[in-house]
Order: C-alpha cells, then structure tokens, then sequence
C-alpha cells in the first residue's frame, strides 16, 4: 500500500512538470536560452540534455542536503551546487562535443542562474524527499525538452525550409526549401514562434486564462 501511494506522488509530480506546471509554456520561465538556443533542432536538444542533468543531479544532492544546510545561506549553497555540476556539463561538452559546445557558447554557463533550476531547488528539493525530487526534476526537464523541441522545430523547418539532426537532413519541404522565411531563424522569430504557440494553447485551454 505504501509503495503504490508513493508511486502515485511520483508519479503526479513528473506529469505535474510536464504538463500542468510547465517551465515555458505554463511558467513563462527559462525563456532567455528558449528564445537563444531554439533556432535549430541541434541546439534544442542540446540545452535541454544539459538542463535535464543539471536539475537531476542538483534536485538529489539539495534534497539530500536540505536537512542540514543552514536556512540563511541557503541560496548561495543552491547556487555552488547547480554551479558544479554545470562546470562538469561545460567539460563534457567541450571535450567531446566541441560544435555544440561551440554554438550553445555563454547559454550553457548560464544554466548556473537558469530560473528553473534554482526555482526548483528552492521549492521542492529543498523541501521534499529525494525520491519526490527526482520525479520534479525529471518532470520539468522534459516538460522544458518538449517545449524546446516544439519550437525549434517549427523555428528550423520555416526559417531553412529542412529539418537536420547533427549534419543529416531529414527532410526537406518542396517550397519552403527554395523559399524559407528567414525571420524564424532570427531573434524575432522566436518570439513570434512562442507566442503563436501560447495562444494556441490558450485557446485550446492547456494554457488557463487568468
């Protein structure tokens, strides 16, 4: 009995993150490296591996810890632990995926202060069990990886007009291929991308109106 009511909060906290309590499209947080990274698929998939182990491993040892740091240092000790296992991420990208490492540049150092990482440790790993943390932070990395997806998705395929996976190109649409708006590659592109996607899920009511 134990044993399935702990399943059922697990999972409920990893839906929770994906769905209701989703880091860009319901929480509106992380946009600065959603609106940067998102211009091709690579990049995407990239940071979102990146925020995944960073919030996983960061979520365990606050959880682990919260018990015996000190309430009023709190923060700049969230901070020290999501900012070594960045570095660590940093090495690893940089030693073995050298392009990637390349074009994602000072957006994967600036995970340290990512907004959904530190809000996470904050409010749940600092207050739940390690259990209950990995499920939060496997639930909001993913929610965040579908989100990148999503928009990157139609970012690469009507600004290139093709779709590519580290140098291999999937597909490519007859017309747009020839004739891609660019715009969505570029800064105002994301923005405009993010937003069509808010209203459609507004208007389909993934997104509550307030």
């Amino acid at each position: 009995m134990q044993n399935e009511k702990n399943g059922n909060r697990f999972l409920k906290e990893f839906v929770k993150g994906i769905i209701i309590s989703n880091p860009v499209f319901i929480l509106a947080l992380g946009l600065c490296p959603t609106l940067a990274v998102t211009s091709s698929l690579d990049n995407a998939i990239g940071m979102s591996a990146g925020v995944i182990f960073v919030l996983l491993c960061s979520n365990i040892i606050i959880s682990s810890m919260r018990k015996i740091i000190p309430e009023t240092v709190r923060i700049p000790v969230f901070i020290v632990v999501i900012a070594t296992f960045v570095t660590i991420l940093s090495l690893v990208f940089q030693a073995y995926f050298p392009p990637l490492y390349e074009s994602l540049g000072i957006y994967l150092a600036l995970i340290v202060v990512n907004c959904i990482i530190l809000g996470r440790a904050e409010a749940f790993a600092s207050k739940k069990s390690v259990l209950l943390s990995i499920s939060d932070a496997l639930g909001a990395g993913i929610g965040f990886t579908l989100a990148l997806i999503i928009i990157s998705l139609l970012r690469e395929m009507l600004g290139t007009g093709s779709l590519s996976v580290f140098g291999s190109i999937l597909f490519k649409l007859p017309v747009l291929f020839e004739n891609p708006m660019v715009i969505f590659i570029l800064p105002p592109g994301a923005f405009l991308v993010i937003g069509l996607l808010l209203a459609l899920f507004r208007w389909l009511g993934v997104v509550k109106n307030e």
